[in-house]
């Protein structure tokens, strides 16, 4: 969907796997990762399914789309295997994409944790004419709880955030927790599940990170309990608030993603199949 300013909505793409212009193993299916490069091409990720089970998942891609809603290319390594989240360093002439991967083993787990959770950057080169060309691409996180559930699909590492000085920040989901990747554009090795940046209690499935602008301040929406917060530089957390209609229980899992604007922060509240906007945020 294309959202304006304004709040009016269009459908901007309606994928027909049959008419991919490359592979999808298993075609389209669900994620959180999507990402809208400078130069007009936005980059979504595909976890498919052929039934809507975890039984059925397969690897997924990573769909390239014109400005205009067409896929123009499709990303397919072995390192994408359940793409779920995604961020982005944007150069315009470049770009640095983080990418979560939910399915290393987790549908052989059948609904046991399994540690196979992953972040992978890809390095690509665009302009608003040419399609993104993949320059690198490497595993730079790995090792991160991850399990298959009947309500939503697959629970793994959703949310991630790059800070200023380089670190992302990765919600840890079946664990409560944040954790930092430091230097992640640069860094030439895997730095596994990356080091605890936060464990305050309040943090309950967290599915949304975001570095707000021009603060220091890391927003996380909780799916668990229905609490958007506030963390500080050293992990600790600066403020709390609850979201109504974030379902029942509270939480319920709806609170997603996050992103940051001149008016405020929007939010999506999958309780009320909206997207909100938080003029006076915490």
């Amino acid at each position: 969907m294309n959202i304006a300013p304004d709040g009016s909505t269009s459908v901007f793409a309606q994928i027909d796997p049959s008419t991919l212009p490359d592979q999808c193993p298993g075609g389209v299916g669900l994620t959180a990762a999507l990402v809208v490069l400078r130069t007009g091409w936005v980059i979504v990720g595909s976890l498919p399914t052929a039934n809507g089970m975890a039984a059925t998942a397969q690897a997924g891609c990573l769909l390239v789309l014109n400005n205009e809603g067409t896929v123009a290319e499709t990303i397919t390594n072995v390192m994408i295997n359940g793409p779920w989240d995604m961020t982005a360093l944007d150069g315009d002439l470049t770009a640095t994409l983080f990418v979560t991967n939910v399915l290393n083993g987790t549908v052989a787990g059948n609904g046991s944790i399994v540690q196979g959770g992953t972040v992978v950057r890809i390095r690509t080169t665009q302009t608003d004419t040419t399609m993104p060309s993949i320059t690198d691409m490497l595993v730079i996180g790995s090792g991160f709880a991850e399990r298959t559930d009947p309500a939503a699909l697959v629970i793994g590492p959703t949310g991630v955030a790059l800070a200023p000085g380089g670190s992302l920040y990765v919600a840890d989901t079946l664990n409560n927790r944040i954790v930092s990747i430091a230097d992640a554009v640069n860094r030439t090795t895997d730095a596994h599940n990356g080091q605890t940046f936060s464990l305050v209690p309040t943090l309950n499935t967290p599915l949304g990170v975001m570095v707000r602008p021009n603060h220091s301040e890391l927003m996380v929406a909780n799916g668990g309990n229905g609490l958007l917060i506030g963390l500080n530089e050293d992990g600790t957390q600066k403020s709390a608030g609850f979201i109504s209609g974030s379902g029942s229980p509270p939480g319920a899992g709806t609170l997603f993603g996050l992103a940051a604007s001149s008016s405020g922060l929007y939010f999506v509240n999958d309780g009320t199949n909206t997207l909100n906007l938080l003029s006076n945020p915490l």
